[in-house]
């Protein structure tokens, strides 16, 4: 099994800045790519950013020029720095990783974290 926990969400004020982080264990043998999507009451899930095991970035245009997303490989962590917030970036976070479990399963699996709060507002 493998487990997605997520830490760092939190209330903040308009502008202000937050750092998520995800820690992936369990039966891993190696991540292809981490990242995080958001939802918001109301809305469809959406992408915020991924990261490769090589360092390439995605973001969704909401976010892009305001958060960036890392990884640190060697302790399965990706993060999520986010600056300049706004309330429309108020949803529950969600960390993802899609990796294989074992040398012998050329398998690729999705997983999913339990998903952290982030509010922003005065």
């Amino acid at each position: 099994q493998v487990q997605l926990v997520e830490s760092g969400g939190g209330l903040v004020q308009p502008g202000g800045s937050l750092r998520l982080s995800c820690v992936a264990s369990g039966s891993i043998f190696s991540i292809n790519t981490m990242g995080w999507y958001r939802q918001a009451p109301g809305k469809q899930r959406e992408l915020v950013a991924t990261v490769t095991s090589s360092g390439g970035t995605n973001y969704g245009d909401s976010v892009k020029g305001r958060f960036t997303a890392s990884r640190d490989n060697a302790e399965n962590t990706v993060y999520l720095q986010m600056n300049s917030l706004k309330p429309e970036d108020t949803a529950v976070y969600y960390c993802n990783a899609i990796l294989r479990s074992g040398w012998g399963d050329p398998e690729h699996y999705m997983y999913w974290g339990q998903g952290t709060q982030v509010t922003v507002s005065t």
